[in-house]
């Protein structure tokens, strides 16, 4: 497992960065559980206005729906904390933006709120691109509120890395 230090979260936003201008690709995030976290290490880059489009944060149930219309039936369903509602998140941050690619982050960081099915450390994950590739996964990271939060960014920044490849591929 990588280390999500600051050193490592950075050097994989500068390889999203460089990938992301490279293509002409633009990210919007939508975040719950890492709180904007996410955005943060796209922003921290200078030149991150050529590819960072926007984010959101929305950390309550009310926010994923009004903000990025994830279907109230879904958060009842499914819950917060689902690759379904991932999935929701990153179509609604694509739909609600002028961003080329998207992903979604919503889990367990703790330590409060984990259940038997969904313990601390469970997160939900969702990737997709404008011409609706959508793939989510479901990880269970190790460790306090923090160490989560970082496994969570290093695994979202990989993933829109593979994704922004992915994409360039497909239309290449």
């Amino acid at each position: 497992m990588q280390n999500g230090s600051d050193d490592h979260l950075k050097q994989l936003t500068q390889q999203l960065a460089a990938l992301m201008t490279e293509n002409n690709h633009s990210l919007a995030t939508a975040e719950s559980c890492t709180g904007g976290w996410l955005a943060k290490c796209c922003t921290d880059l200078p030149g991150s206005s050529t590819w960072f489009e926007r984010g959101f944060v929305t950390y309550s149930n009310e926010a994923k729906h009004t903000d990025l219309h994830v279907p109230n039936n879904t958060l009842a369903t499914f819950g917060a904390v689902s690759e379904n509602t991932a999935i929701a998140m990153a179509e609604g941050a694509l739909i609600n933006s002028h961003a080329s690619l998207s992903v979604a982050i919503t889990g367990v960081a703790g330590p409060d709120g984990g259940t038997a099915s969904k313990p601390v450390g469970t997160v939900c994950f969702a990737f997709t691109t404008k011409n609706k590739q959508t793939t989510s996964l479901t990880q269970h990271f190790e460790g306090n509120r923090e160490m989560v939060r970082r496994q969570a960014l290093v695994t979202a920044l990989q993933g829109i890395i593979k994704n922004a490849r992915d994409a360039v591929n497909s239309m290449g």
